[in-house]
């Protein structure tokens, strides 16, 4: 009976001098005979961010820089648009606050010519009676 490493040697002589044969699969080396079958490739990941995507460490940190930048931008003039209305209310609010003092002044002017008028008539020794 012949041992497994006398097969071995016999069933390595043929073409193959001295060279082992690679049991794995190579990319070109095992083909599918269905032709509908594609070859398998590494997944596109498409929802990965885009910082994440580049390769270079700079190339991310120069992004986040930029996106830094115009968010403190963005923000500054959003802040400059909100003290701008808050200034106009104020204005707004302090003209409607003149506006009813100047109102009020001159219903109490009114008032108090009625009243010295009524005053002066009782005065005069006038009634209501007589003055109507």
């Amino acid at each position: 009976m012949a041992t497994a490493e006398s097969i071995i040697e016999a069933g390595s002589t043929s073409s193959h001098e001295g060279s082992p044969i690679s049991i794995k699969a190579s990319s070109g080396g095992r083909v599918s005979g269905k032709p509908w079958k594609y070859q398998k490739t590494a997944t596109v990941r498409s929802n990965i961010p885009d910082a994440v995507k580049t390769k270079r460490w700079e190339d991310r940190i120069q992004k986040t820089q930029k996106e830094k930048a115009t968010k403190q931008v963005h923000a500054e003039l959003k802040e400059e648009k909100q003290a701008e209305i808050k200034r106009r209310k104020e204005i707004t609010l302090e003209r409607k606050k003149a506006a009813e003092e100047r109102r009020r002044l001159e219903e109490d002017k009114a008032k108090m010519g009625a009243r010295k008028a009524a005053r002066l008539r009782r005065k005069a020794g006038r009634t209501k009676k007589i003055n109507h």
